[in-house]
């Protein structure tokens, strides 16, 4: 009982493109609502779109005449990458976190289920852990010019012990 537990806090998923997300998640009031059940992404047609998992693949083919692939993970999620332009994996490929799966098309849209349940894909890149920097004081603890640049890049600043810490974003 405690081993999926365990499994499925060790798994850490990373998002696919290095794109702005332009629709967000957002769940259907019903099962066949309308609402966005993943993420949209401003990509570039051909941009490479990598798994955000290690996993299986399960799907890899035309549903309506537009192209998707679908990754199982091993804590059960399903991974789905939709309106890409050429899928690159088949059936049955494991793929690794990072590894390409299809290139996408003029959109590109992420879906994340578990059973059928979908999810805000957005909450599992959040539990990555943020890049982080710490920054000597000597001294007083007041925001040097190095705080004060980085909180007008919209970076986050987090009051350690001790010392001032600046966390990714």
């Amino acid at each position: 009982m405690l081993a999926p537990l365990l499994l499925a806090l060790a798994v850490v998923y990373v998002p696919p493109v290095d794109a702005p997300v332009v629709d967000p998640f957002r769940a259907p009031p019903s099962p066949f609502g309308a609402g966005n059940r993943g993420l949209e992404y401003a990509t570039d047609p051909g941009q490479v779109v990598s798994a955000i998992g290690d996993g299986e693949v399960v799907f890899a083919g035309p549903v309506g005449g537009r192209l998707h692939v679908t990754v199982l993970h091993p804590d059960g999620l399903r991974s789905s990458y939709s309106y890409l332009a050429q899928v690159v994996v088949n059936r049955g490929d494991r793929v690794g976190q990072g590894e390409a799966v299809g290139y996408a098309g003029r959109r590109f849209h992420l879906g994340v289920r578990s059973g059928d349940v979908y999810l805000d894909p957005a909450t599992l890149f959040a539990m990555a852990a943020p890049a982080v920097r710490l920054i000597p004081v000597d001294g007083p603890l007041t925001p040097s010019a190095g705080l004060a640049a980085a909180a007008a890049s919209g970076e986050r600043l987090v009051r350690a012990v001790g010392s001032w810490v600046v966390g990714g974003g």
